[in-house]
């Protein structure tokens, strides 16, 4: 496993999910994630009661790949960073076992810096460092 800074690497991790550049976002996307990345989101507790109130018992969002990656992460700097409502940042509670990294990020007003929502970060390391796999779990 490659020696990393786990703060380092959270803090660019965050800071591509604010990167007004479409080539630099592209650029920190490829340089951060594994090319067959996976990314697996929880949704936020309306979308889940909603889908319970289908009938399904478990919603889960799968994305894979840098275009995956890069639909997501440009769709969220588009409708929430891109207005100048919203910022995302890390919490700076970023925790390392062997592979595994998890932190918390936030959602704040950029005027305000109120906290909007805050998400479960949990990211799998492959030997070079760069994700392999990351989960994320969004709560308000």
């Amino acid at each position: 496993m490659a020696d990393i800074d786990i703060h380092n690497r959270t803090d660019r991790y965050v800071a591509a999910w604010n990167e007004p550049d479409a080539v630099r976002r592209r650029a920190a996307i490829c340089e951060l994630w594994s090319a067959d990345a996976v990314h697996v989101l929880r949704p936020p507790r309306e979308i889940l009661q909603t889908g319970e109130g289908l009938g399904f018992d478990r919603l889960v969002l799968e994305g894979r790949g840098h275009h995956a990656l890069e639909f997501r992460v440009t769709r969220a700097y588009e409708e929430l960073v891109a207005p100048g409502t919203f910022v995302f940042r890390s919490r700076g509670n970023a925790d390392r076992l062997h592979e595994v990294v998890q932190f918390n990020r936030e959602m704040a007003l950029r005027d305000g810096g109120e906290v909007a929502g805050v998400g479960l970060e949990i990211l799998v390391l492959g030997p070079d460092g760069r994700i392999v796999s990351y989960y994320q779990s969004i709560e308000g």
